[in-house]
């Protein structure tokens, strides 16, 4: 093997389901209605999410990893799966209030969470899962 330290990017998914609206207080129902259609139900509407984080590395030599996916799950489920899972993004994620809960703004703000939380590792990129036409990805740019 080449002695040539290697970069790997290793990806482990998680899901979770929960409930929002799309609806901007400044705009009348009418408009909301227009904008967002059946996202702006006053009665919310959920989805069953698929988040996939992928992070890079380089493996350690002495376990092959780059992260113990293990820790990995464990540091997902604890700061992102477990609060967001069962719950309504716009009236119970203290890290949601006050921003429209687009799945643009939902991954930013996990992605504010889980960078910092990353051992002997790099967030490299991502991918949260609305619906199966539907997902947005985010490299921390």
């Amino acid at each position: 093997m080449s002695g040539k330290q290697k970069i790997v990017y290793i990806t482990r998914r998680e899901r979770f389901n929960a409930a929002h609206k799309l609806y901007n207080p400044n705009w009348t129902e009418a408009e909301n209605e227009a904008f967002f259609g059946k996202c702006s139900n006053k009665f919310y509407h959920g989805h069953n999410f698929e988040l996939f984080v992928t992070i890079k590395g380089i493996a350690n030599p002495e376990t092959g990893m780059v992260m113990d996916l293990k820790k990995l799950k464990k540091v997902i489920k604890e700061n992102i799966t477990d609060p967001l899972d069962h719950r309504n993004l716009n009236e119970d994620i203290p890290w949601l209030k006050g921003s429209m809960p687009s799945i643009e703004n939902i991954i930013t703000a996990i992605w504010d969470i889980l960078e910092p939380l990353m051992e002997n590792s790099k967030l490299h990129s991502l991918k949260l899962v609305e619906t199966e036409n539907n997902f947005v990805e985010y490299f921390g740019e």
